[in-house]
């Protein structure tokens, strides 16, 4: 509903929120404990539905927001007795857009500012800049002209979507903005707690306990990438270059970024694989078998239980594991894991949609995501994968706003242009090690079909 107006999205909104209320209603009505297969994918196309929603409430409302303030300037500012035009603010495009034939081109315009000190290109970089920034609800990094500028919006938003890895683990876990002016992050933590005994006699002295407390810090890295590109290819090229070049730019920072938070393993830096404490479940087998996963999968949610007294919600692995998983067979021939449109009963897993990255299914209740940037190459036959099941909400990336520059003085005597894509991440993982359990084994090597 694109152009739909803020009362029919607030009630649509109204309908989806009652559908989603409903799912939740069916297993207490059905006296279950846990949603089907079925309705945990129906409950997340929900939860997306509802979001994209919001997005558009919030887009509306800053519309109308405009459109008072217009009125309110037209009021104070019209002279008595002059003949007062309707005024009528609409949503304008975006600066830079995708596919745009017009010629507004982001590369183009960095090195006018950089070469020519360009003012009305200038302009146009620093009013992406703020539709970027008011888009992501982060702060704006513009500095002066020829400086510092973020890549148009589209490409943002869209990098996940390239030819590459997309950033699944990443953008599944509470993601918060970096604080500004900072190169790490310092969580306060209780280390040990209190104590409480049964008093065992009257006016005694009751259990007492001193709590301790410490803190844990995630250090501010920086992801980055350049890309020289020669003078006339950017004068002359028939195309924007903003497609090739930021597009392939942002899909690799896209792809560290996950990476990072994944693999990652150096002090206040540590990825979800590489956290001092998580729950390490075992699954070692010359001739594994999806059941027999199937059990270290139960081991690996009992755990987080056990351990952070709290529930996991998702389950991350590689492709190749779930198409390992959707491939076994009962003795009978018949498939361990069906897709939720067969109404499938007393299946091990249960598929959504297929696709290679993102949300394809549940397993014990619990949505599963594959992400390529799982690593394949572990263990020591370097041919292991791993399965993550996480507490998501109890690891945080913190993401500034990706920034990009241009420079053209350091490559002057070559007639080339520097391009320069970076920003920076901090990632709390280990505020609570319980809430990870790291599946992991020569039971996960390369899968045979």
């Amino acid at each position: 509903m694109p152009n739909a107006s803020l009362p029919h999205l607030r009630a649509a909104r109204s309908q989806a929120k009652a559908e989603l209320d409903a799912i939740l209603a069916a297993p207490a009505a059905e006296n279950r404990t846990a949603l089907t297969p079925d309705e945990a994918t129906r409950f997340e196309a929900k939860k997306t539905e509802i979001h994209g929603i919001d997005r558009q409430i919030e887009s509306a409302e800053d519309d109308e927001r405009r459109a008072q303030r217009a009125g309110q300037l037209l009021a104070e500012h019209g002279q008595a007795g002059e003949r007062r035009e309707r005024v009528s603010v609409v949503s304008e495009p975006t600066t830079y857009r995708k596919g745009d034939l017009s010629g507004a081109s982001w590369v183009r315009d960095m090195t006018a500012v950089a070469l020519r000190s360009d003012t009305d290109a200038a302009q146009r970089l620093q009013r992406n800049t703020r539709e970027v920034a008011h888009e992501t609800r982060a702060l704006s990094t513009t500095d002066s002209a020829g400086g510092t500028f973020v890549p148009p919006l589209w490409l943002v938003n869209e990098a996940v979507t390239l030819a590459r890895g997309a950033r699944v683990v990443a953008d599944q876990v509470r993601k918060l903005p970096l604080p500004p002016g900072t190169d790490s992050i310092s969580l306060p933590r209780v280390a040990t707690g209190t104590s409480a005994a049964e008093q065992t006699t009257q006016n005694t002295a009751v259990s007492n306990t001193d709590a301790t407390t410490d803190s844990v810090t995630a250090n501010v890295a920086t992801i980055a990438g350049q890309q020289v590109v020669s003078q006339q290819l950017i004068d002359q090229s028939p195309v924007n270059m903003d497609d090739v070049l930021l597009a392939d730019l942002t899909a690799e920072y896209a792809l560290k970024l996950d990476t990072f938070v994944i693999s990652n393993n150096a002090t206040n830096k540590r990825g979800l694989l590489n956290v001092s404490g998580a729950n390490a479940v075992a699954y070692t087998d010359a001739s594994p078998t999806v059941s027999e996963l199937y059990a270290k999968g139960a081991d690996a949610i009992q755990q987080i239980h056990t351990g952070r007294f709290l529930a996991p919600d998702k389950v991350f692995m590689h492709p190749r594991r779930w198409a390992w998983f959707t491939a076994a067979l009962d003795t009978a021939g018949r498939p361990l894991v069906v897709p939720t449109a067969n109404m499938p009963q007393n299946v091990l897993a249960a598929m959504g949609d297929v696709v290679s990255e993102g949300f394809v299914g549940t397993l014990q209740g619990l949505p599963v995501y594959v992400d390529p940037s799982i690593p394949i190459n572990l263990g020591a036959g370097t041919n292991e994968d791993r399965i993550i099941v996480l507490r998501s909400s109890d690891v945080i990336l913190y993401e500034g706003v990706l920034r990009a520059e241009a420079f053209r003085e350091t490559k002057a005597d070559q007639l080339s242009v520097l391009l320069r894509v970076f920003n920076y991440a901090a990632l709390h993982s280990e505020r609570y090690p319980k809430a990870i359990s790291v599946i992991s084994g020569t039971g996960l090597i390369t899968p045979t079909f």
